[in-house]
């Protein structure tokens, strides 16, 4: 019996929660059902891309490369930041139905390499180029277009000439039920040095906007010996939970809150809202 087949059968016997932690990680939850509170129906144009990164989610969260808990109530992916970008690249971008001349399109290219059944290992691979992603040129271009003619891909938009791009590939792998060890590893694919900034981020999904009472969770800076830095998370039924990371790193912290005056103009419940980086 392999160590897989172990956890498998812990699984099965429920001895051990192998699954707790896993690929439960949308990489795209806005512009989707899920979270339409629309009169007609219209979750593609109530929940667009442009409100992603300032907009609380109610029933689920979304990232490149992440895991969280089965209820998704501590979350963790890494954002990315290639200098050139007018926003962090934290999750998928793509056209929604009514903007690609195919239909709904995702612009991105991403793979999943490995997974274990119990997720005790999992690998993936983002691709993110170098110079400014082509996020209008994207929309105008396939607007033009009609069903008749191609779909315009990032990789017409010449984003990735010359190679000039990052592999990030991004591993974990379980020590235990609870314990997960993260690796985050990017190749510079291009002919010269190129700079990318790589934030691995912790938060927990937005549940006490929508349910007046709720025991509201909280990140923490917690002290630990040198060499480390150490976030405790905290929640009413997740318990404590920690993100060590290897080295001295500047540990910065927002809340996962909508920024109602980018969005609607109005004053918001707290100025450091979800889109702060």
């Amino acid at each position: 019996m392999t160590e897989e087949h172990r956890r498998l059968e812990e699984a099965r016997r429920r001895s051990a929660h192998w699954r707790r932690w896993g690929p439960y990680l949308s990489e795209r939850q806005w512009g989707t059902v899920r979270e339409d509170y629309s009169p007609g129906g219209t979750a593609w144009e109530y929940f667009p891309h442009d409100h992603a990164r300032s907009r609380a989610y109610r029933w689920g969260e979304d990232g490149l490369a992440g895991i969280s808990d089965n209820h998704q109530r501590l979350c963790f992916a890494p954002a990315l930041w290639n200098g050139r970008d007018p926003i962090l690249k934290e999750r998928l971008f793509g056209l929604t139905g009514h903007q690609g001349n195919h239909g709904e399109d995702v612009k991105e290219y991403y793979f999943y390499l490995d997974s274990t059944p119990t997720h005790s290992y999992m690998r993936y691979l983002y691709k993110y180029p170098q110079r400014a992603y082509p996020y209008t040129e994207l929309l105008e271009e396939n607007a033009r277009r009609d069903r008749r003619q191609p779909e315009y891909e990032l990789l017409d938009t010449g984003v990735f000439a010359d190679d000039r791009y990052f592999d990030v590939v991004v591993e974990y792998a379980k020590a235990g039920v609870d314990d997960l060890l993260v690796r985050i590893a990017v190749t510079n694919r291009g002919p010269e040095a190129a700079g990318l900034h790589v934030l691995p981020t912790l938060w927990f999904r937005n549940t006490w906007t929508w349910e007046p009472g709720t025991a509201r969770p909280r990140l923490r800076a917690v002290s630990s010996r040198v060499g480390l830095s150490v976030v405790e998370a905290e929640h009413e039924t997740l318990g404590r939970r920690w993100l060590v990371c290897d080295g001295a790193a500047d540990l910065l912290f927002t809340e996962n809150e909508t920024n109602a005056r980018r969005l609607w103009g109005v004053a918001g419940p707290t100025a450091y809202a979800k889109d702060a980086f």
